[in-house]
């Protein structure tokens, strides 16, 4: 329960207002507006500051807990159950563990109200797109001791390119207890269904640099391209204080996840024309627990305050993976006369494993006030983690790998007016690395080490503020190949992010909001014994903007009728990590029309508003190209009572 300007930190918050105003359905959506950050690709990866945060690992936090996430693609809709999204640049081990250095996202979800809530929502759009929801709060008993909160939705899609057709279902009911003044219990359960694409329309760059034309999609096939998942997410969290000084916090989360079918294919262009690909299809489960208790205690010593937080954590994610592919070549397509059905083809399991993975943690953090504009921020956590693998195969078990790590960090804030708040901070994270070298030693994790310097300013009484920074962050400890033993890895690979990034949010006048980012980024390899020293990592484009805007009428016959534009500029990129071939530079514009007034709300909300075609994103292929969506229209009706 800090403010922002009180941390050493680059933090960016995507408020309700915003994820509503711009109808986003998706988190890789939401967080568009936030500086020096992408996403995309078959595993919904997000790119921070240069580095990948692939959700096929632990790295996406809800309310501040990680709940694992395996080879997911289910999609979260934040237009229905997302409160804000919150991301926090640069490396955030001190206190969330296991993570990649460029930072991580937090969803915040709904919680249950104290006041009556009722909305019912219907949206469509093109491509077959429909979306009812409803979303219904309020007491359960007459002195607000019990309250409660239940959220569904569904959606279906055709998709934009041949069977790119999508099932969603979202269940999540939840029920707070308060317990007196000093106690209170959260209990949560959410139900998430997916079938139909797994991921969005993947293309081939040709060799003058063109797209393949987005009508001819080369896994058009629907026995080549088809997902089935589900998730269960059950929780609690309990908060109780002993007094005004001394609070507990406790939490635990299990998720079940199963993808019983997941198929996908890899593709290789041929002569700018013929396309081979392989398939493959998967039958992943895993089971994450995660539990957390923490101690906050607030104290002075003479005139310092502090604020200090003890605590443990600890997550075990238990998962097996089976992996299909054809046994015989599947015949090529032809892009000028594209037949897309292959035929029967016989299929053979070509790898499986089960895995173990299983990490304990305790960490320390102090908030020291030295007076009201100087404040220092220093902690540490340490983690023990182990990985048992079982290489089923070829009946192959690795030995239990264990290790350890500490992750410090140390910032200071000095505000010398209620409008400046000026802070330089260290940090470190880390992330385990499976596998072992020459020797048989196990592979250390990866380390994360970053130094930033930021200011936040804030403008028109409050209502407007910046937040610029600048950053160095090296990631190292990276496995690459070891050049005495070709069939091992060594771990001295490095690399570099380092850049400038601003964020601007608020109010300019009453009823006219904006949000302006720009990064800067700077990212290369700078030791490796495969990839060129200096080579740029794959899809972070040195300049990256955007710009969100609404303005609704306050008075008047027309008030509640508002209207919303966004420009989404991303500059060039490579690739894949061996730059052997870019990405063109882009401009999206989306646009937006509503009316709000009592209880009806009428939108209309436009993506790629000039029907652009661009590529989002590479999968390190010049065949693996994920095409951003065509000209998107939804138009959405919603009524609370």
């Amino acid at each position: 329960d800090t403010s922002l300007r009180d941390i050493p930190q680059s933090i960016q918050v995507v408020p309700r207002q915003a994820i509503e105003d711009r109808n986003v359905r998706t988190v890789d959506e939401a967080i568009e507006t936030v500086s020096g950050v992408g996403s995309g690709g078959t595993n919904r990866s997000v790119f921070i500051r240069g580095f990948s945060q692939s959700t096929s690992a632990t790295t996406q936090l809800r309310n501040g807990y990680r709940t694992g996430s395996g080879f997911s693609r289910v999609r979260f809709e934040p237009n229905v159950t997302v409160e804000q999204v919150e991301v926090l640049k640069g490396p955030a081990s001190v206190l969330f563990g296991a993570l990649e250095p460029g930072g991580t996202v937090n969803l915040i979800t709904r919680q249950p109200l104290s006041e009556p809530y009722y909305n019912l929502t219907f949206e469509a759009g093109n491509y077959g797109f429909y979306q009812p929801s409803i979303d219904l709060s309020g007491p359960l008993t007459a002195d607000d001791t019990a309250l409660y909160r239940f959220i569904a939705a569904y959606n279906r899609t055709d998709g934009f390119f041949n069977n790119g057709d999508r099932d969603n279902l979202i269940i999540a009911p939840s029920i707070t207890l308060n317990f007196g003044d000093r106690t209170n219990l959260n209990l949560s359960y959410e139900y998430s269904r997916f079938t139909g694409a797994p991921f969005d329309l993947f293309t081939g760059q040709l060799s003058d640099g063109s797209l393949v034309d987005r009508d001819i999609f080369y896994r058009g096939d629907p026995d080549l391209l088809f997902t089935e998942q589900e998730s269960h997410l059950y929780g609690f969290d309990i908060d109780h204080s002993f007094n005004d000084n001394l609070q507990l916090r406790s939490a635990f989360v299990v998720r079940d996840y199963h993808a019983p079918q997941d198929e996908s294919s890899t593709s290789i262009l041929r002569d700018d024309r013929f396309v081979d690909y392989t398939y493959f299809n998967a039958d992943d489960s895993n089971t994450t627990y995660f539990g957390q208790i923490d101690l906050l205690g607030r104290f002075n010593t003479g005139s310092i305050s502090h604020q200090l937080l003890a605590g443990f954590d600890f997550e075990r994610k238990s998962g097996r993976l089976s992996l299909l592919s054809n046994t015989t070549p599947l015949p090529s397509l032809d892009l000028l006369n594209p037949i897309y059905d292959v035929g029967r083809f016989d299929v053979a399991e070509v790898f499986a494993f089960e895995e173990v993975n299983q990490s304990y943690g305790v960490y320390l953090q102090n908030q020291i006030a030295f007076s009201d504009n100087l404040k220092l921020l220093v902690g540490g956590r340490y983690d023990w983690i182990s990985l048992d693998f079982e290489e089923l195969t070829n009946d192959v078990d690795d030995p239990i790998q264990n290790d350890g790590a500490f992750s410090p960090r140390i910032g200071l804030v000095y505000q010398p007016s209620d409008t400046v708040s000026l802070y330089s901070s260290y940090s470190r994270s880390f992330r385990p690395t499976s596998g072992f070298n020459p020797d048989g030693e196990a592979f250390e994790p990866t380390r994360g080490t970053q130094y930033e310097v930021g200011t936040r300013l804030d403008f028109l009484e409050g209502r407007l503020s910046a937040n610029l920074v600048a950053y160095h962050l090296t990631r190292s400890n990276i496995t690459t190949s070891d050049p005495d033993n070709p069939n091992f890895s060594v771990q001295t690979g490095e690399a570099r992010s380092q850049g400038i990034e601003l964020d601007v949010t608020g109010e300019i006048l009453p009823g006219w909001n904006v949000i302006f980012s720009y990064a800067y980024t700077d990212a290369e390899v700078t030791d490796d014994n495969v990839t060129p020293v200096g080579n740029q990592l794959d899809n972070v484009p040195f300049n990256r903007a955007s710009l969100w805007t609404t303005y609704e009428i306050q008075q008047g016959d027309l008030e509640g009728l508002g209207f919303g534009l966004g420009l989404f500029y991303v500059g060039e990129r490579q690739g894949d990590l061996a730059n052997s071939f870019e990405l063109d530079d882009y401009l999206r514009t989306d646009a937006a029309l509503y009316y709000r007034r009592n209880r009806l709300s009428v939108a209309l909300n436009i993506r790629n508003l000039f029907d652009i075609d661009y590529a989002d994103l590479s999968d390190g292929a010049a065949s693996a190209i994920q095409r951003g969506a065509p000209l998107t229209i939804t138009a959405s009706l919603s009524w609370e009572f």
